[in-house]
């Protein structure tokens, strides 16, 4: 009954430090965000960019970097990853974003560096990135020959509509970009909230004079949807670590990832990469391991394979693309997870 109490008291505690230092500042603009890329950026936009043909330095780069723009888990990224492989997409650009789309979700990155500290989410940033086209890459070069028998072909691919001026969505999200920044800054609150209340202006402005009313409604919709489906689960992820942090001994932390050692970061990378963590619980599950001593090479290999991967992930991606490309999949995920892991616990100390 005491160690019940103990995690029940546990969770209730970090919940209350979680709610307190993040949803405002951090969750609610990143919402609206995320809501506004799925209410007003076109499918067929970023599709049109994967096929085998593309330039390398295009497809991969888009590949690379879309995962800023959705909020998804392993999961979920699954059906969309299928459509566009299905479709034509080269297996190198189709991995990589598939790699890349639940690994660097601006959510993610934000929180990160919010809860475990400015380095951490760069290193995850970047790691992500350029862990998703390194193993993009290796798995086109693993099957070129079916890659050169697939450009040969002719893909069909959704194509864009034409859509609103780019300065328009340049403004629009900039300026929901630039509240998110200005509210997890430090910043004095004053100053914060005049900066905010005067980006929020613009903010309206722009929705007032350039969307129409059903956009704007869609917006708002998507806004709220995304909010549903996440915060629930993101706020019973931060009472599970609050509870688990309050009972875990530290010395089986320390014991076994405690340190910076290849040992270390392998394990931490096969436990992420067996494990599902639905959106964002990742942050303040790891951010109550590192709490208790787990060091910073483990915790950034973890970050760097769990999003991506999970054991129903490797499931669905298997009888998608068949079990001799999952198996090389996941190898490199944990293995390219476990050397970045290595090399950034060295640097960082």
């Amino acid at each position: 009954m005491f160690m019940v109490m103990q995690m029940l008291k546990g969770g209730v505690l970090e919940l209350g430090e979680y709610l307190s230092a993040h949803v405002l500042t951090c969750l609610v603009p990143a919402f609206f965000i995320a809501g506004g890329i799925a209410a007003l950026v076109s499918t067929g936009a970023v599709l049109k960019y994967f096929g085998p043909a593309t330039k390398k330095y295009l497809s991969y780069g888009v590949a690379s970097v879309s995962g800023t723009l959705l909020a998804v888990c392993s999961c979920t990224i699954l059906p969309l990853f299928g459509g566009i492989y299905q479709k034509g997409a080269g297996l190198g650009p189709a991995i990589t974003f598939l790699y890349s789309g639940p690994a660097i979700n601006l959510l993610a990155i934000v929180l990160t560096a919010r809860a475990i500290g400015f380095s951490m989410g760069l290193a995850r940033g970047a790691g992500a990135i350029g862990l998703s086209i390194i193993i993009g890459l290796l798995m086109a070069a693993a099957f070129r020959r079916e890659e050169a028998a697939k450009v040969a072909k002719e893909s069909i691919f959704g194509t864009a509509t034409a859509g609103k001026s780019p300065w328009l969505y340049l403004g629009f999200f900039g300026t929901l970009v630039a509240i998110l920044l200005v509210g997890t800054s430090k910043a004095p609150v004053w100053g914060k909230v005049a900066v905010i209340i005067s980006l929020a202006n613009t903010l309206v402005l722009i929705a007032s004079r350039w969307l129409t009313a059903t956009e704007v409604e869609t917006w708002l919709a998507e806004t709220w949807k995304l909010a549903k489906q996440i915060f629930p689960v993101l706020l019973a992820g931060v009472f599970v670590a609050g509870a688990i942090k309050a009972v875990l001994p530290p010395q089986w932390v320390t014991g076994y990832v405690g340190s910076n050692s290849l040992k270390a970061n392998f394990l931490a990378a096969v436990v992420g990469a067996l494990m599902y963590f639905s959106t964002l619980t990742e942050v303040p599950i790891i951010k109550a391991l590192t709490d208790l001593g787990m060091a910073k090479g483990p915790a950034l290999a973890l970050l760097l394979a769990g999003p991506a991967v999970s054991l129903p992930n490797m499931l669905v991606i298997g009888r998608l693309v068949g079990a001799k490309k999952t198996a090389l999949y996941v190898g490199l995920v944990v293995g390219l997870a476990t050397l970045v892991g290595l090399f950034y616990g060295a640097v960082a100390g």
